[in-house]
């Protein structure tokens, strides 16, 4: 039992990236061998509309056909059992590192036809976002919208799907370094103390459920 983990943020031991971990020792708590990779280190760029995974007969149909670190990124999901995506919100929408790879890993198993997907198996996946904002402004801002249509288009390609928000995060190792009047440090550093560890807490149970749900599908 495989799961991985991908890190749409260049950060890599800070909000979303311990997030993930916490959720990869859930699922290791479960018997799961996992692996966490940061999509910052690999050489891709976004989908080049050349739609070889679409065309009739063509050898790459419903496969990717570009060639670069991605390739064997696509191999590792298709062994895999379960999913979990984390992305910090930058400007209103995940990372454009996290993006990228969505559009990459999604678009080549899209068919215009009565499948809808051409992944070859059902998957439990895992959507983890960090954001600088409240709760309640996360509900103002319509952000919902956005990780609802995450949520369909995982759901379609993959299976079923679950999310994690974490709100209200710590930016900044020490805000008396940076311009951050707009923001209520104080109020920020009890989050940090008293909720984050609580997100850590669901992300680890998230991941739990997502291994022992894919070991019962097994």
């Amino acid at each position: 039992m495989k799961v991985l983990a991908f890190n749409g943020s260049p950060r890599k031991s800070w909000n979303t990236a311990t997030l993930l971990k916490n959720a990869l020792e859930g699922a290791e708590a479960i018997g799961a061998e996992t692996e966490l990779i940061h999509l910052y280190d690999l050489n891709f760029k976004g989908c080049k509309s050349c739609f070889a995974c679409k065309m009739i007969g063509g050898k790459s149909y419903g496969r990717c056909a570009v060639q670069d670190d991605l390739q064997e990124i696509f191999t590792k999901v298709e062994e895999a059992d379960a999913l979990v995506f984390g992305s910090p919100i930058y400007l209103g929408r995940v990372s454009g590192e996290m993006a990228a790879f969505l559009d990459r890993l999604v678009f080549q198993y899209l068919e215009y036809g009565p499948k809808q997907t051409l992944f070859p198996k059902k998957m439990q996946s895992g959507f983890i976002y960090t954001m600088n904002i409240t709760e309640e402004q996360m509900k103002q801002s319509g952000l919902e919208s956005h990780f609802a249509f995450n949520t369909r288009i995982l759901e379609r390609t993959f299976g079923p799907t679950e999310l994690l928000t974490s709100c209200n995060t710590y930016q900044f190792a020490d805000y008396a370094k940076v311009v951050s009047s707009s923001w209520n440090v104080p109020e920020k550093t009890k989050q940090r103390e008293e909720v984050f560890p609580l997100d850590c807490k669901k992300a680890f149970e998230l991941g739990a459920r997502l291994a022992a749900a894919s070991h019962v599908s097994e």
